[in-house]
């Protein structure tokens, strides 16, 4: 009996060990996750400077939850929107540089320096640019009813009867805006722009017929596309997307140069230092290549990217001078 005590003894003791193994690997994983000073030390304030259940909002939440699963502390999204985005991303240039606050914002950032005549932050010298971590492709649709089938076909029944059609986006200064621009200058067309609240409000508009023609954001006009409430004429990418794979990028449709993507962009006040900016850079490079998260991505019309900082720093100052010339050349104005 004694025996058997021992042997039972030492089947504890064993288990025991192996529950401590467990313990010590688990807690130094969690320190390989960590960053420099165990950072993150609390909460992380995610700023998205936009309304709730919007594309970036949708974006950062979905990361939100696995940046907390990853690093142990909260990850929190907390939406500040107003004035096309300037409110949120202003009140981020202006949080304290220790890397629990930074912003997931779109490509508003680049294109409102050059709309608005005054900005509240500086987009190069006021942040450190962390990554583009994804994209989603726009997209040129139009109402069933128009008789045109291809893009070609399309600027030739605008010139037909000039100053009878309009196109819808989704906000002044978005890029699907500012691609109907584009293509407005590019072929000379006497074409009115009518800007809506989103993408979804700008394609209920045209399913109605009320403005017939439609530059928006990708994901949302997808069902109505397959099931035929309307025509998809062009990706307004520099590759087709795999949502719609049939359809032709503008290039291919013979309009090369008339492109943009909206952005999912982070950004992280200046002077937060390196090796938290690199791990904050890591850890969404990691997680948009999840293979759940990168189906969900995917449903969402998204494709991840997840650049480093120094790729995304020169992306940010060429789209600032892009949308800058855009933005003058089509005499666009801040409402």
């Amino acid at each position: 009996m004694a025996e058997g005590m021992s042997q039972a003894r030492r089947e504890v003791v064993k288990l025991a060990c192996l529950v401590a193994l467990a313990a010590a690997a688990m807690v130094n994983a969690a320190q390989a996750q960590s960053g420099p000073n165990g950072y993150p030390e609390r909460p992380v304030r995610i700023i998205v400077p936009f309304a709730p259940a919007g594309p970036t909002d949708i974006f950062a939440r979905l990361i939100a939850q696995k940046l907390t699963e990853r690093l142990g502390k909260q990850f929190y999204v907390e939406n500040q929107p107003g004035a096309g985005g300037n409110i949120g991303m202003g009140n981020a240039a202006r949080a304290a540089a220790d890397g629990h606050t930074f912003a997931i914002v779109s490509s508003s950032f680049m294109v409102n320096p050059g709309l608005y005549p005054k900005v509240p932050y500086d987009a190069e010298k006021d942040f450190i640019p962390v990554t583009l971590a994804a994209y989603a492709p726009n997209l040129l649709v139009v109402n069933p009813s128009l008789p045109v089938v291809s893009v070609t076909e399309l600027a030739a029944h605008i010139k037909a009867s000039p100053g009878k059609y309009s196109f819808a986006h989704a906000g002044i200064g978005t890029t699907p805006h500012l691609t109907g621009e584009m293509f407005k200058l590019a072929q000379g067309l006497d074409l009115v722009a009518v800007p809506f609240n989103g993408s979804g409000p700008a394609i209920q508009s045209t399913m109605g017929g009320h403005t017939p023609i439609a530059f928006v954001v990708l994901s949302p006009a997808v069902p109505q596309v397959r099931e035929g409430k309307l025509r998809a004429l062009a990706v307004l990418s520099k590759t087709r997307s795999s949502a719609l794979p049939d359809v032709p990028t503008m290039a291919e449709a013979g309009f090369p140069g008339i492109e943009a993507d909206t952005w999912q962009c982070v950004i992280i006040p200046a002077g937060v230092p390196k090796p938290i900016v690199d791990l904050i850079q890591r850890e969404f490079a990691a997680i948009v290549a999840l293979p759940e998260v990168k189906e969900k991505l995917e449903a969402l019309g998204f494709v991840a990217v997840a650049n480093t900082p120094d790729e995304f720093a020169g992306q940010v100052k060429a789209e600032l001078a892009r949308w800058k010339q855009v933005v003058a050349a089509g005499n666009i104005k801040a409402e």
